[in-house]
């Protein structure tokens, strides 16, 4: 078929467009995978003496009589939810919830300043049934903010056992913003580095100055339930039995998830 020269014209593409396709048909997916991959290698090649100590922690902690509590500001509570109330997960596990600190607070970004406001969680912690003997994890990517630090500073004041996952390349590379110049890794018994990216997020796309695709999620769930596994090995080891939730839409497991509460009336908290 023969074309006139503006018909020509007309389906030409610019460079623009033309560079737009190159960038498309880059698989920025397969980079994240790729990211992902390498980081949960890391962790499960560098961070397992760490992982078995803070498991350690737990399983003695659950063997004691004591509770276990788990902590995260804004998204780095989503690693508390996938601890708390969940099939496969140990029932002992509490969160420490607080308000508008988290998704549901609006406007959200008033998370941003109450996690950065002095004595809040100091405050908080005065309220919380947390007790000496107790074991705490706290996730924070980047360990400066004042709400984590102080949490942290009360947790040890008040001899409860402390962990945390932290990304430390991200926090080496900041400085603190608690007005005691602490950064929460300095306070913690043991620490979890999540191996992760500077800033969380991972894959820079071509065409926007900002990086996409944070990876703390998925590295702390990692993290999280290499935990659970590792203190069931440590309670079996022990001869005592792991407190594990069942999935409520299994036939039959909400009545064996009813017998387990009932075994532990004063440390599930969050049934009351």
């Amino acid at each position: 078929m023969l074309y006139c020269e503006s018909e020509v014209e007309t389906h030409k593409l610019s460079n623009k467009q033309e560079r737009i396709l190159e960038i498309m048909a880059t698989n920025y997916i397969t980079m994240y995978k790729n990211v992902l991959t390498d980081m949960l290698n890391r962790i499960h090649d560098t961070q397992q003496e760490n992982i078995d100590k803070v498991a350690q922690m737990m399983a003695d902690t659950i063997r004691e009589g004591g509770s276990l509590y788990a902590f995260g500001p804004s998204h780095a509570g989503m690693i508390v939810e996938e601890m708390v109330y969940r099939a496969g997960g140990l029932a002992l596990m509490n969160p420490v919830h607080i308000a508008n600190l988290m998704p549901n607070c609006r406007p959200m970004n008033l998370t941003t300043s109450l996690e950065r406001l002095p004595g809040f969680a100091t405050a908080y912690f005065e309220r919380l049934n947390i007790k000496e003997g107790d074991f705490l994890l706290i996730h924070s990517v980047s360990a400066r903010i004042p709400i984590v630090v102080e949490m942290a500073t009360q947790a040890k004041k008040h001899g409860v056992k402390l962990a945390g996952i932290v990304n430390l390349d991200f926090a080496s590379k900041v400085t603190s913003l608690d007005p005691s110049g602490k950064m929460m890794q300095e306070i913690c018994d043991v620490v979890i580095d999540d191996c992760g990216e500077v800033g969380d997020a991972s894959i820079q796309i071509e065409g926007i100055d900002a990086k996409v695709a944070p990876t703390s999620t998925i590295s702390g769930c990692f993290i999280a339930n290499a935990l659970v596994i590792r203190t069931c090995e440590k309670l079996l080891a022990a001869g005592v039995e792991p407190p594990v939730i069942r999935s409520g839409n299994i036939d039959g497991c909400n009545e064996k998830n009813a017998e387990l509460f009932k075994q532990y009336p004063d440390r599930i908290h969050y049934l009351n």
